[in-house]
């Protein structure tokens, strides 16, 4: 692959418009290049293949994307710098998982990544004029919504890296060394970015919706007033929620515990299906993203679901034990076809990208 390609490919990974990347014949190179292309590993890869290691960043580039030894070596050499990454990781993986099970509420505390900054200026920086008032909120909310948004980023950030070395610690995957974008893996030398998530929320209500079914919050509001189990109404929906399972969950009067049952009954439903027709679901994650963060690239989804309690599937991101058995039996049996090939839309736009999702579900 001469520089002059690798220059074109890389105005197509910076537009995210990987559709027509991976098209690209050189497109694998690219993206393997793209993995080491922090100066340190550059220079080391450099010198491997008979490269003088010491000149700018650019002309490294050039000179490896150039070179005919770089196809035939790079994969080793990607391979190895992740198995002494892993090794280091592994020193301390024993205590980072007994860590992580020590946060026991995960709750963003109203603030999510990406919206830190508006979240604050919109509601307290440009809506509060008194000073007192100011700092009361800041001590109090801020304070509180920060400690609950460091939490979950920290449970999130070292979560992922842990599942991540599970799917890269496999025979038939290549990692991506570096902080590639979109990238995170390759198996059987085609490029996927890895998703952790949850059932989400508004594909069950979609299906609901589809089903003719009221939304869940509505139903479980029935459930309490026919009960006359009372609720503060005025929390927030997702807080409502939570607290209407529980207490319906935990009561024991006859007619609520039917009702929840039969509630719980329909969430697995709709979850059984979806596991079935698994791209209806990956479709609309795809169209579901926000537009600051879109791209087409290829996905692997992992999605964790508790049975019992959908709330409580995060802590299955730290079950690493739990996670490990599944994921190496997926990666076995993964079979790379055309089954896999995703059409969705996006802005009036049609994408194809190659996709696949992995449930992962504790009964």
């Amino acid at each position: 692959m001469n520089f002059e390609i690798y220059q074109q490919l890389k105005k197509l990974y910076q537009a995210n418009d990987f559709e027509k990347l991976l098209k690209d014949s050189n497109s694998l190179l690219f993206l393997k290049i793209r993995s080491i292309a922090r100066k340190v590993l550059l220079m080391e890869f450099a010198e491997n293949i008979g490269i003088d290691p010491n000149q700018g960043t650019n002309n490294l580039i050039k000179e490896i994307s150039n070179n005919h030894k770089t196809e035939k070596v790079i994969d080793n050499f990607i391979d190895s710098k992740f198995q002494n990454e892993r090794k280091e990781r592994r020193i301390y993986e024993d205590k980072l998982i007994s860590e992580l099970y020590k946060l026991k509420i995960f709750d963003w505390g109203g603030l999510y990544q990406n919206n830190l900054e508006r979240t604050i200026v919109d509601n307290y920086i440009k809506k509060i004029k008194n000073y007192d008032l100011l700092m009361y909120k800041v001590d109090n909310e801020i304070h509180e919504s920060l400690k609950g948004y460091v939490l979950c980023s920290w449970f999130n950030h070292w979560t992922s890296i842990l599942i991540e070395d599970i799917f890269k610690g496999h025979k038939r995957v290549l990692p991506a060394i570096g902080l590639i974008k979109k990238v995170d893996f390759f198996v059987d030398q085609i490029p996927f970015d890895l998703k952790v998530t949850y059932f989400p929320d508004g594909f069950m209500a979609l299906k609901r919706k589809e089903k003719g079914l009221k939304p869940e919050l509505t139903v479980l509001k029935q459930i309490a007033r026919e009960n006359k189990i009372n609720f503060d109404s005025s929390q927030k929906n997702k807080f409502l929620l939570s607290e209407l399972l529980t207490r319906l969950s935990e009561s024991h009067l006859e007619p609520a515990k039917k009702a929840i049952s039969d509630f719980h009954k329909i969430r697995w439903e709709i979850i059984e299906e979806t596991m079935k027709n698994k791209k209806e679901l990956i479709r609309w994650l795809y169209e579901e993203q926000g537009e600051r963060h879109f791209d087409s690239a290829n996905r692997l989804f992992l999605i964790l679901i508790d049975k019992n309690n959908l709330d409580e599937s995060w802590k299955l991101k730290r079950n690493i034990d739990f996670l490990k058995e599944s994921v190496g039996s997926y990666l076995d049996k993964f079979n790379i076809n055309n089954d896999l090939k995703i059409i969705f839309d996006w802005q009036d736009e049609k994408y194809t990208s190659i996709s696949d999702a992995l449930f992962i579900v504790k009964k």
